[in-house]
């Protein structure tokens, strides 16, 4: 049976508003037979039946490229007459997480192969008088709103009949299974003012905003979460950004679940204008379940890293692998490629559906520059051109470790652009940076390498050439095993030996960033290694360690550990796990739960610095190949 066949997309009006939220009803006829529900939106969804929770989450995703849940209702129904509603909540301007589309909601409901009730112009809807639609609170660019809850207003309007909208979608069912609710985090009160709480949920978590108090009155609440406590608070506003959500109380009991929002928090913050008996304050935690390979270490310090990265992953993995839960939640090509490299290693089956579901979202983006977007899905036109290299190197991992070639044969129209791409950009041997403002020549958060300036037209520098050699020859590694033609060795060679003459300084012993800046980095001499253009890779790992070059950050490190083992695995291993060691071991005296951004932590960036951060737990890659 073809999906939603006489189902028709629709809203509550056919002129929706940014961050506006909708309620759509029917009813079902209750049977013994199994039934299930198809659904699909723009922006995010929650399922009630008979006023219940049934599921939430949509999948990330892109009209020509739009997912669909498929969720068992049966054991939700109750004999005779239930009642269906759907919350959406359409977004509606473009973030890091959030390509823009036409607001609106398809569903049908299955029963026995027989359809028995679909979205259409037939069914209730009303815009949602509790949430607050066109509130527009940013939590972060990358993230999104929060929201504005008002307990008075459930229920409170009349419903009348949706309006059919015009979107024009491929469907694909969910590629993996969807995310689990555990049952509330354990939370202790640290501070009570009667209008003022300060809760501990013990370790950095991942979870569905959740709160439960009796109020004398109806008054407005605030609700700040954080990662870590500064000056006894969270950090709730750094520059634009503003991790709160705010709440209306109704006099007497209120109990409240955003099952839409993730939080990536420890602490909560509760600001009241009258006392409360607060019940609860915290989350519910949303978990993706993996199987953990069973590991163990002689050394304890070992043991400890180890487990604290694989929690790290394990918080870092939502409807796709996000970079960080606290601030920005985003798929990007690098951070992911550290995740799924240590997803390899840390579970079992090496995570391979979960793996290739995040590449495949990744190969349904669409630029008109070629390269892929700096996160997916995005509505932001933004690249970081280096990140599309990461790619091919990503595909090649999964190929290698899974030795599944469907993936491979799917996107590899998708590899041959972007590889086109950068050969469109070369010059004189070199591919070029990419100019203008929408191309982000990032490489590290670190000296001479985050893009803080801006490319001039025929910059070429160390660290992308040698990413495009290193994409390249993933790419014939890809192209052999699915038995298509290699015709590009000629580029290799090409730029190995453009990058040898204009980027390698005699007196120096090395590369330099860019010909004539006089800038020596150390991830660009790694990845020089890596990409086989030093003659004497033995004496440029002796400089990498002898801190001659411009270090670089925590999740890059991995770059520079391969090239070392590369050039003598025995001389280096034990300096490499020493390394770890020392860095891991400085968060694990700060009492952290899961890995940093960087090695500072939370006051990096302008106090902006993760502390639940995937693309640096990769300690669990290292411990599992040095042995």
């Amino acid at each position: 049976m073809k999906e939603f066949q006489d189902a028709k997309w629709i809203w509550v009006s056919d002129n929706a508003g940014v961050d506006e939220y909708a309620e759509f009803y029917t009813t079902l006829k209750a049977t013994d037979a199994p039934t299930l529900c198809r659904i699909s939106c723009d922006g995010d969804y929650t399922l009630f039946i008979n006023g219940k929770y049934v599921a939430s989450n949509q999948y990330g995703d892109f009209e020509h490229y739009k997912i669909y849940d498929e969720i068992e209702i049966t054991e939700h129904l109750t004999e005779g007459e239930n009642q269906l509603q759907i919350l959406v909540w359409h977004f509606g301007e473009a973030s890091q997480r959030y390509k823009p589309a036409t607001a609106g909601v398809i569903f049908e409901i299955v029963q026995n192969d027989t359809i028995i009730a679909v979205s259409d112009d037939n069914i209730l809807c009303r815009k949602s008088e509790a949430y607050r639609s066109g509130y527009s609170k940013k939590i972060t660019g990358q993230m999104g709103f929060s929201f504005f809850y008002d307990a008075r207003g459930e229920g409170s309007s009349s419903l009348t009949r949706a309006v059919c909208v015009e979107k024009h979608c491929n469907f694909y069912p969910r590629p993996i299974k969807k995310m689990e609710l555990l049952p509330r985090k354990a939370a202790r009160v640290l501070e009570n003012k009667g209008n003022y709480y300060l809760v501990d949920l013990g370790e950095e978590t991942v979870g569905l905003p959740v709160l439960e108090f009796v109020s004398h009155r109806e008054q407005k609440i605030l609700v700040a979460w954080g990662e870590d406590l500064q000056d006894g608070h969270v950090r709730r506003i750094i520059g634009r950004r503003d991790f709160s959500y705010e709440y209306v109380a109704k006099a007497g009991k209120n109990e409240y679940t955003n099952y839409m929002l993730r939080l990536g928090c420890r602490y909560l913050e509760l600001y009241a204008e009258e006392p409360i008996s607060l019940i609860y304050l915290g989350v519910l935690p949303v978990v993706y379940h993996v199987k953990e390979r069973h590991v163990e270490f002689e050394n304890a310090l070992d043991d400890r890293i180890y487990n604290l990265s694989v929690r790290t992953l394990k918080l870092s993995m939502m409807e796709h692998y996000v970079d960080t839960p606290w601030r920005e939640q985003c798929l990007y090509v690098f951070d992911s490629r550290n995740q799924m490299l240590c997803g390899y290693h840390a579970f079992e089956d090496k995570n391979a559906e979960y793996a290739r579901a995040n590449l495949k979202l990744v190969s349904e983006d669409r630029r008109d520059d070629g390269l892929l977007s700096i996160c997916y899905p995005s509505g932001v036109d933004l690249t970081i051109p280096s990140f599309s290299l990461y790619y091919f190197i990503a595909v090649r991992e999964y190929l290698d470790y899974t030795g599944d070639t469907s993936l491979a044969e799917e996107v590899y129209e998708k590899l041959i652009s972007i590889f086109e791409t950068f050969m469109k950009n070369k010059r004189d041997g070199l591919v070029c940076s990419f100019v203008g403002k929408n191309h982000w020549n990032f490489y590290d958060w670190s000296e001479n390498l985050d893009g803080g300036t801006s490319a001039v037209p025929g910059d070429a520098d160390l660290v992308l050439n040698c990413l495009f050699i290193l994409a390249l020859e993933s790419l014939k590694v890809i192209s052999e095993k699915i038995n298509k033609p290699f015709i590009y060795d000629s580029a290799i060679i090409e730029t190995k030996h453009s990058i040898q003459n204009e980027l390698y300084d005699e007196e120096r012993g090395a590369f330099t960033h860019m010909k004539g800046k006089g800038i020596f980095t150390l991830l660009g001499n790694a990845l020089a290694i890596l990409a086989g253009v030093c003659r004497d890779p033995a004496a440029l790992s002796e400089k990498m360690m002898n801190g001659e070059f411009s270090d670089c950050s925590l999740s890059m490190k991995c770059f520079v550990y391969d090239a070392l083992l590369m050039t003598d695995k025995e001389r280096w291993q034990g300096v490499i796990l020493d390394e770890i060691r020392a860095n891991y071991k400085r968060m694990l005296d700060a009492g952290a739960t899961s890995v940093w951004e960087t090695i500072d932590g939370a006051s990096a960036f302008g106090n902006a610095g993760s502390l639940c951060h995937g693309w640096s737990a990769i300690p669990v890659y290292y411990f599992n190949i040095i042995k």
